[in-house]
């Protein structure tokens, strides 16, 4: 299977902080992480992006 990198985007600002190695296989699922934005200064929920 191939991997492929994905930006991890905020759900508030929308600026992209974050990259991870994902999976090919499942194209449907989207991963959501909450991890801390900079911008906003506090934890936010982070989208898969293309």
């Amino acid at each position: 299977m191939a991997v492929r990198k994905s930006a991890l985007a905020c759900s508030i600002c929308g600026s992209r902080n974050y990259s991870k190695a994902v999976n090919e296989g499942k194209k449907g699922d989207r991963l959501e992480v909450n991890k801390f934005c900079k911008y906003c200064k506090k934890h936010t929920m982070h989208k898969e992006t293309k």
